[in-house]
Protein backbone atom coordinates (compact mmCIF):
# COMPACT_ATOMS: atom_id res chain seq x y z
CA UNK A 1 0.00 0.00 0.00
CA UNK A 2 2.75 2.46 -0.95
CA UNK A 3 2.07 6.26 -0.93
CA UNK A 4 -1.07 5.53 1.43
CA UNK A 5 -0.93 7.63 4.26
CA UNK A 6 -2.22 6.53 7.47
CA UNK A 7 -2.37 7.84 11.50
CA UNK A 8 -2.75 5.85 13.78
CA UNK A 9 -4.33 7.33 17.44
CA UNK A 10 -2.64 5.48 20.19
CA UNK A 11 0.88 4.52 20.99
CA UNK A 12 -0.49 1.97 23.26
CA UNK A 13 0.47 -1.54 22.61
CA UNK A 14 -2.35 -1.96 20.28
CA UNK A 15 -1.36 1.04 18.25
CA UNK A 16 2.32 0.04 18.33
CA UNK A 17 1.24 -3.44 16.62
CA UNK A 18 -1.04 -1.83 14.45
CA UNK A 19 1.47 0.67 12.95
CA UNK A 20 4.00 -1.51 12.73
CA UNK A 21 1.71 -4.25 10.28
CA UNK A 22 0.72 -0.96 8.26
CA UNK A 23 4.38 0.25 7.98
CA UNK A 24 5.60 -2.82 7.18
CA UNK A 25 2.78 -2.97 4.40
CA UNK A 26 4.30 -0.12 3.12
CA UNK A 27 1.51 2.61 4.51
CA UNK A 28 2.96 5.84 5.46
CA UNK A 29 2.33 5.65 9.28
CA UNK A 30 2.07 8.19 11.73
CA UNK A 31 1.60 7.40 15.16
CA UNK A 32 -0.33 10.16 17.41
CA UNK A 33 -0.40 9.88 21.22
CA UNK A 34 -1.39 12.74 23.83
CA UNK A 35 0.80 11.64 26.37
CA UNK A 36 3.85 9.06 25.99
CA UNK A 37 4.09 6.40 23.75
CA UNK A 38 3.45 3.17 26.32
CA UNK A 39 2.67 5.51 29.04
CA UNK A 40 -1.13 4.84 30.14
CA UNK A 41 -2.84 1.37 30.16
CA UNK A 42 -0.38 -0.72 28.86
CA UNK A 43 2.30 0.56 31.51
CA UNK A 44 0.10 -0.19 34.05
CA UNK A 45 -0.81 -4.21 32.83
CA UNK A 46 0.47 -7.58 33.50
CA UNK A 47 1.65 -8.43 30.52
CA UNK A 48 -0.37 -11.99 30.11
CA UNK A 49 -0.63 -13.64 26.70
CA UNK A 50 -3.66 -15.68 27.34
CA UNK A 51 -5.65 -18.38 25.85
CA UNK A 52 -6.26 -20.30 29.48
CA UNK A 53 -9.20 -17.67 29.98
CA UNK A 54 -11.00 -17.88 26.76
CA UNK A 55 -13.73 -20.59 26.03
CA UNK A 56 -14.58 -21.08 22.51
CA UNK A 57 -15.38 -18.61 20.18
CA UNK A 58 -13.99 -15.51 18.64
CA UNK A 59 -11.58 -14.04 21.21
CA UNK A 60 -10.12 -17.59 22.10
CA UNK A 61 -9.69 -17.64 18.07
CA UNK A 62 -7.94 -14.47 18.14
CA UNK A 63 -6.05 -15.57 20.84
CA UNK A 64 -4.61 -18.17 19.37
CA UNK A 65 -3.45 -16.23 16.48
CA UNK A 66 -1.69 -13.52 18.23
CA UNK A 67 -0.07 -16.56 20.40
CA UNK A 68 1.11 -17.86 17.06
CA UNK A 69 2.11 -14.33 15.61
CA UNK A 70 3.99 -13.24 19.11
CA UNK A 71 7.58 -15.37 18.19
CA UNK A 72 7.39 -14.29 14.56
CA UNK A 73 7.12 -10.89 15.51
CA UNK A 74 9.33 -10.57 18.65
CA UNK A 75 11.81 -12.84 16.13
CA UNK A 76 11.35 -10.17 13.14
CA UNK A 77 12.02 -7.62 15.33
CA UNK A 78 15.41 -8.97 17.47
CA UNK A 79 16.87 -8.84 13.58
CA UNK A 80 16.54 -5.17 13.47
CA UNK A 81 16.93 -4.28 17.76
CA UNK A 82 18.30 -7.06 19.36
CA UNK A 83 18.24 -5.48 22.44
CA UNK A 84 14.75 -3.63 22.22
CA UNK A 85 13.71 -7.55 21.82
CA UNK A 86 15.37 -8.65 24.50
CA UNK A 87 13.38 -6.11 26.50
CA UNK A 88 10.48 -7.80 25.75
CA UNK A 89 11.17 -10.56 28.25
CA UNK A 90 8.94 -13.06 26.76
CA UNK A 91 8.22 -15.69 28.45
CA UNK A 92 6.46 -18.98 27.99
CA UNK A 93 6.00 -20.15 31.28
CA UNK A 94 2.27 -21.53 30.84
CA UNK A 95 -0.60 -21.16 33.37
CA UNK A 96 -2.34 -23.09 36.48
CA UNK A 97 -5.59 -22.60 36.87
CA UNK A 98 -6.51 -23.74 40.35
CA UNK A 99 -10.46 -24.64 41.65
CA UNK A 100 -10.81 -23.95 45.49
CA UNK A 101 -14.38 -25.73 45.64
CA UNK A 102 -15.72 -28.81 44.52
CA UNK A 103 -18.38 -25.96 42.51
CA UNK A 104 -15.45 -24.30 40.66
CA UNK A 105 -13.50 -27.70 40.27
CA UNK A 106 -16.76 -29.00 38.00
CA UNK A 107 -16.79 -25.53 36.32
CA UNK A 108 -13.71 -25.91 35.57
CA UNK A 109 -13.36 -29.37 33.71
CA UNK A 110 -16.27 -28.35 31.84
CA UNK A 111 -14.53 -25.14 30.75
CA UNK A 112 -11.10 -26.72 30.16
CA UNK A 113 -12.95 -29.66 28.19
CA UNK A 114 -14.61 -26.77 26.00
CA UNK A 115 -11.64 -25.34 25.22
CA UNK A 116 -9.38 -28.75 24.25
CA UNK A 117 -12.72 -29.30 21.43
CA UNK A 118 -11.44 -25.54 20.20
CA UNK A 119 -7.57 -27.04 20.10
CA UNK A 120 -6.32 -25.69 23.26
CA UNK A 121 -3.24 -27.53 25.02
CA UNK A 122 -4.74 -28.54 28.80
CA UNK A 123 -2.93 -30.98 30.82
CA UNK A 124 -5.45 -31.72 34.54
CA UNK A 125 -3.15 -32.06 37.40
CA UNK A 126 -3.37 -33.95 40.61
CA UNK A 127 -2.77 -32.91 43.88
CA UNK A 128 1.63 -34.35 43.58
CA UNK A 129 1.88 -32.60 39.61
CA UNK A 130 0.30 -29.17 41.97
CA UNK A 131 2.71 -29.42 44.55
CA UNK A 132 5.42 -30.22 42.07
CA UNK A 133 4.50 -27.01 39.33
CA UNK A 134 4.14 -24.93 41.97
CA UNK A 135 5.72 -25.92 45.47
CA UNK A 136 4.00 -22.80 47.56
CA UNK A 137 0.29 -22.95 46.47
CA UNK A 138 -2.38 -23.84 48.32
CA UNK A 139 -3.05 -27.52 49.17
CA UNK A 140 -6.47 -26.96 49.47
CA UNK A 141 -8.20 -27.17 46.42
CA UNK A 142 -10.10 -29.23 44.24
CA UNK A 143 -9.21 -29.46 40.87
CA UNK A 144 -6.11 -27.60 38.76
CA UNK A 145 -5.37 -27.69 35.07
CA UNK A 146 -2.01 -26.76 33.17
CA UNK A 147 -2.25 -24.23 30.09
CA UNK A 148 1.47 -24.71 28.65
CA UNK A 149 0.72 -22.24 25.82
CA UNK A 150 0.28 -19.23 28.02
CA UNK A 151 3.03 -16.65 28.23
CA UNK A 152 4.42 -13.12 29.63
CA UNK A 153 5.78 -10.09 28.21
CA UNK A 154 7.39 -6.84 30.00
CA UNK A 155 4.31 -4.95 28.53
CA UNK A 156 5.61 -1.74 28.18
CA UNK A 157 9.07 -2.83 26.84
CA UNK A 158 6.17 -5.26 24.31
CA UNK A 159 4.99 -1.69 23.24
CA UNK A 160 8.31 -0.29 22.85
CA UNK A 161 9.82 -2.76 20.35
CA UNK A 162 6.61 -2.73 18.06
CA UNK A 163 7.14 0.69 17.74
CA UNK A 164 10.61 0.17 16.95
CA UNK A 165 9.83 -2.10 14.29
CA UNK A 166 7.09 0.33 12.99
CA UNK A 167 9.98 3.19 13.35
CA UNK A 168 12.38 1.63 11.34
CA UNK A 169 9.62 0.70 8.72
CA UNK A 170 9.36 4.46 8.20
CA UNK A 171 6.74 5.37 10.39
CA UNK A 172 6.96 8.77 12.55
CA UNK A 173 5.60 9.44 16.05
CA UNK A 174 4.01 12.29 17.28
CA UNK A 175 3.36 12.72 21.11
CA UNK A 176 2.06 15.56 22.98
CA UNK A 177 -0.63 15.13 20.23
CA UNK A 178 -4.11 15.24 21.30
CA UNK A 179 -6.97 14.66 18.64
CA UNK A 180 -9.87 16.72 18.56
CA UNK A 181 -11.75 16.37 16.05
CA UNK A 182 -12.53 15.20 12.53
CA UNK A 183 -12.81 17.45 9.17
CA UNK A 184 -14.44 15.30 6.48
CA UNK A 185 -15.57 15.46 3.11
CA UNK A 186 -19.26 14.03 2.64
CA UNK A 187 -19.14 10.69 4.62
CA UNK A 188 -15.66 10.39 4.65
CA UNK A 189 -12.88 11.35 6.87
CA UNK A 190 -10.04 13.30 5.71
CA UNK A 191 -7.96 14.98 8.66
CA UNK A 192 -8.23 15.19 11.99
CA UNK A 193 -7.77 18.35 14.46
CA UNK A 194 -4.75 18.23 17.64
CA UNK A 195 -3.86 20.31 19.59
CA UNK A 196 -0.59 20.49 17.44
CA UNK A 197 -2.67 21.43 14.58
CA UNK A 198 -4.21 20.00 11.50
CA UNK A 199 -3.07 16.16 10.28
CA UNK A 200 -4.17 14.65 6.72
CA UNK A 201 -4.11 11.62 6.02
CA UNK A 202 -6.01 9.13 3.39
CA UNK A 203 -7.19 6.62 6.52
CA UNK A 204 -6.91 6.99 10.50
CA UNK A 205 -7.39 4.39 13.05
CA UNK A 206 -9.11 4.35 16.24
CA UNK A 207 -6.32 2.64 18.95
CA UNK A 208 -6.93 4.77 21.83
CA UNK A 209 -7.55 2.02 24.45
CA UNK A 210 -10.13 3.06 27.46
CA UNK A 211 -10.15 6.40 25.59
CA UNK A 212 -11.23 4.81 22.28
CA UNK A 213 -15.23 6.10 23.06
CA UNK A 214 -14.18 9.80 24.26
CA UNK A 215 -12.29 9.48 20.79
CA UNK A 216 -15.00 8.31 18.47
CA UNK A 217 -17.45 11.17 19.86
CA UNK A 218 -15.24 13.81 18.98
CA UNK A 219 -14.68 12.29 15.61
CA UNK A 220 -18.73 12.09 15.38
CA UNK A 221 -19.30 8.41 14.88
CA UNK A 222 -19.53 7.20 18.79
CA UNK A 223 -18.77 4.08 19.96
CA UNK A 224 -19.42 1.98 23.17
CA UNK A 225 -15.97 1.36 24.72
CA UNK A 226 -15.81 2.51 28.06
CA UNK A 227 -12.82 2.39 30.65
CA UNK A 228 -12.77 -0.43 33.57
CA UNK A 229 -10.55 0.14 35.86
CA UNK A 230 -8.22 -2.89 37.96
CA UNK A 231 -5.48 -3.05 39.86
CA UNK A 232 -2.47 -5.12 41.21
CA UNK A 233 0.07 -5.02 44.12
CA UNK A 234 3.61 -5.42 43.58
CA UNK A 235 5.59 -7.25 46.29
CA UNK A 236 9.39 -6.76 47.44
CA UNK A 237 12.03 -9.08 45.32
CA UNK A 238 11.70 -12.51 46.51
CA UNK A 239 13.22 -15.53 46.06
CA UNK A 240 11.53 -17.98 43.32
CA UNK A 241 7.75 -18.98 44.82
CA UNK A 242 5.68 -18.35 41.93
CA UNK A 243 6.56 -20.70 38.43
CA UNK A 244 3.44 -19.85 36.35
CA UNK A 245 1.19 -17.29 36.38
CA UNK A 246 -1.55 -18.91 38.43
CA UNK A 247 -4.63 -17.80 39.10
CA UNK A 248 -8.36 -19.09 40.59
CA UNK A 249 -11.07 -20.45 38.30
CA UNK A 250 -13.05 -17.78 39.43
CA UNK A 251 -11.05 -15.71 37.22
CA UNK A 252 -12.81 -16.74 34.20
CA UNK A 253 -16.19 -15.58 35.86
CA UNK A 254 -14.60 -11.90 36.86
CA UNK A 255 -13.38 -11.37 33.24
CA UNK A 256 -16.73 -12.09 31.64
CA UNK A 257 -19.05 -9.95 34.52
CA UNK A 258 -20.54 -6.81 32.76
CA UNK A 259 -21.28 -5.87 36.59
CA UNK A 260 -20.45 -2.51 37.73
CA UNK A 261 -19.65 -3.27 41.22
CA UNK A 262 -16.49 -4.51 42.11
CA UNK A 263 -15.47 -7.88 40.91
CA UNK A 264 -12.43 -9.89 42.33
CA UNK A 265 -10.35 -13.09 41.59
CA UNK A 266 -6.81 -14.47 42.71
CA UNK A 267 -4.17 -14.04 40.01
CA UNK A 268 -0.40 -14.66 40.88
CA UNK A 269 2.89 -14.62 38.72
CA UNK A 270 6.30 -13.25 39.31
CA UNK A 271 8.52 -11.34 37.08
CA UNK A 272 12.17 -11.31 36.33
CA UNK A 273 13.08 -9.11 38.69
CA UNK A 274 11.79 -11.17 41.58
CA UNK A 275 8.78 -9.41 42.16
CA UNK A 276 5.16 -10.99 42.75
CA UNK A 277 2.29 -9.77 40.88
CA UNK A 278 -0.80 -9.74 42.50
CA UNK A 279 -4.31 -9.06 40.95
CA UNK A 280 -6.82 -8.73 39.83
CA UNK A 281 -10.25 -6.84 40.10
CA UNK A 282 -12.45 -4.97 38.02
CA UNK A 283 -14.56 -1.97 38.35
CA UNK A 284 -17.05 0.15 36.57
CA UNK A 285 -15.70 3.89 37.82
CA UNK A 286 -15.44 5.99 35.02
CA UNK A 287 -11.83 7.23 34.80
CA UNK A 288 -11.58 7.49 38.26
CA UNK A 289 -8.12 6.94 38.96
CA UNK A 290 -7.99 6.85 43.06
CA UNK A 291 -6.66 3.71 45.19
CA UNK A 292 -9.06 2.27 47.12
CA UNK A 293 -7.25 0.67 50.47
CA UNK A 294 -10.91 -1.85 50.47
CA UNK A 295 -10.03 -3.19 47.01
CA UNK A 296 -6.69 -3.64 47.66
CA UNK A 297 -7.72 -5.82 50.57
CA UNK A 298 -9.91 -8.03 48.88
CA UNK A 299 -6.98 -8.87 46.00
CA UNK A 300 -4.73 -9.35 48.83
CA UNK A 301 -6.93 -11.85 50.81
CA UNK A 302 -7.98 -13.52 48.06
CA UNK A 303 -3.95 -13.99 46.70
CA UNK A 304 -3.44 -15.32 50.36
CA UNK A 305 -5.94 -18.60 49.80
CA UNK A 306 -4.19 -19.55 46.66
CA UNK A 307 -0.60 -18.57 48.06
CA UNK A 308 -0.50 -18.64 52.14
CA UNK A 309 3.16 -18.16 51.89
CA UNK A 310 3.17 -14.64 50.21
CA UNK A 311 1.79 -14.00 54.02
CA UNK A 312 4.85 -12.58 55.22
CA UNK A 313 6.18 -11.20 51.53
CA UNK A 314 5.90 -6.88 51.99
CA UNK A 315 4.02 -4.97 49.27
CA UNK A 316 6.73 -2.52 48.00
CA UNK A 317 3.78 -0.75 45.77
CA UNK A 318 0.04 -0.80 44.27
CA UNK A 319 -0.80 0.66 40.73
CA UNK A 320 -4.06 0.80 39.03
CA UNK A 321 -5.02 1.12 35.27
CA UNK A 322 -8.18 1.48 32.82
CA UNK A 323 -9.46 -1.16 30.65
CA UNK A 324 -11.15 -0.90 27.28
CA UNK A 325 -14.11 -2.43 27.92
CA UNK A 326 -17.41 -3.36 25.58
CA UNK A 327 -20.50 -4.36 26.82
CA UNK A 328 -20.50 -8.03 24.84
CA UNK A 329 -17.20 -8.98 26.08
CA UNK A 330 -15.53 -9.11 22.27
CA UNK A 331 -12.98 -6.47 20.80
CA UNK A 332 -13.66 -3.73 17.68
CA UNK A 333 -12.40 -4.84 14.83
CA UNK A 334 -12.53 -3.17 11.40
CA UNK A 335 -14.14 -0.28 9.44
CA UNK A 336 -16.48 2.17 10.73
CA UNK A 337 -19.71 2.30 8.59
CA UNK A 338 -20.92 5.83 8.93
CA UNK A 339 -17.59 7.43 8.42
CA UNK A 340 -15.46 6.25 5.41
CA UNK A 341 -11.51 5.91 6.25
CA UNK A 342 -12.09 5.72 9.73
CA UNK A 343 -10.61 2.05 11.52
CA UNK A 344 -11.24 0.87 14.75
CA UNK A 345 -9.30 -1.95 17.04
CA UNK A 346 -9.91 -1.37 20.55
CA UNK A 347 -12.02 -2.65 23.45
CA UNK A 348 -9.63 -5.75 24.14
CA UNK A 349 -10.42 -5.05 27.74
CA UNK A 350 -7.67 -6.73 29.79
CA UNK A 351 -6.36 -8.81 27.01
CA UNK A 352 -5.13 -6.22 24.81
CA UNK A 353 -1.35 -7.00 25.93
CA UNK A 354 -1.98 -10.98 24.36
CA UNK A 355 -4.47 -9.52 21.60
CA UNK A 356 -2.42 -6.56 20.13
CA UNK A 357 -0.49 -8.50 17.22
CA UNK A 358 -3.21 -10.45 16.19
CA UNK A 359 -5.47 -7.59 16.33
CA UNK A 360 -3.10 -5.73 13.99
CA UNK A 361 -2.21 -8.33 11.33
CA UNK A 362 -6.63 -8.60 10.88
CA UNK A 363 -6.60 -4.74 10.53
CA UNK A 364 -3.78 -4.77 7.73
CA UNK A 365 -5.41 -7.72 5.70
CA UNK A 366 -8.90 -6.00 6.30
CA UNK A 367 -7.71 -2.47 4.75
CA UNK A 368 -5.44 -4.49 2.21
CA UNK A 369 -8.43 -6.12 1.32
CA UNK A 370 -6.92 -9.57 1.94
CA UNK A 371 -8.64 -12.31 2.90
CA UNK A 372 -8.05 -12.50 6.82
CA UNK A 373 -6.19 -15.27 9.21
CA UNK A 374 -9.78 -15.46 10.73
CA UNK A 375 -13.48 -14.58 10.51
CA UNK A 376 -14.02 -11.11 12.04
CA UNK A 377 -17.07 -10.98 11.49
CA UNK A 378 -17.87 -10.97 15.58
CA UNK A 379 -15.68 -7.71 15.78
CA UNK A 380 -17.32 -5.70 13.38
CA UNK A 381 -18.21 -2.03 14.77
CA UNK A 382 -21.59 -1.94 13.64
CA UNK A 383 -23.09 -4.39 16.05
CA UNK A 384 -25.51 -3.72 18.80
CA UNK A 385 -23.12 -3.89 21.56
CA UNK A 386 -20.83 -0.85 19.90
CA UNK A 387 -23.50 1.26 17.85
CA UNK A 388 -25.90 1.80 20.85
CA UNK A 389 -24.95 4.94 21.86
CA UNK A 390 -25.06 8.31 21.83
CA UNK A 391 -25.54 10.94 20.14
CA UNK A 392 -23.23 12.24 17.27
CA UNK A 393 -21.68 15.69 17.76
CA UNK A 394 -21.69 18.23 14.33
CA UNK A 395 -18.37 17.68 12.08
CA UNK A 396 -16.24 20.14 10.65
CA UNK A 397 -16.80 19.49 6.72
CA UNK A 398 -14.62 20.58 3.93
CA UNK A 399 -15.41 21.40 0.64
Amino acid sequence: MYGTSAVVVGAGIVGCACARELALAGFEVTVVERGAAASATTAHGEGNVLVSDKGPGPELQLAQLSRRLWPQVLAAAAERSAHAARAVEWEPKGGIVVATTDAGARELTRFAAGQRTAGVHTEILDADALAAAEPYVTRDHAAAVHYPEDAQVQPAAAAAALLTDALAAGATLRTGCEVLGAVTCGERITAVRTSTGLLEADCFVNAAGPWSGELATRLGVPVDIRPRRGDVLVTTPVPPMVFHKVYDADYVGAVGSSAEDLQTSAVVESTRGGSVLIGSSRRRVGFDDRLRPAVLSAVAAKALRLFPALAGVPVMRAYGGFRPYVPDHLPVIGADPRLSGLWHVGGHEGAGIGLSVGSARLLRELMLGQPTEMDTTPFRVDRPAVLGGRPAPAREETA
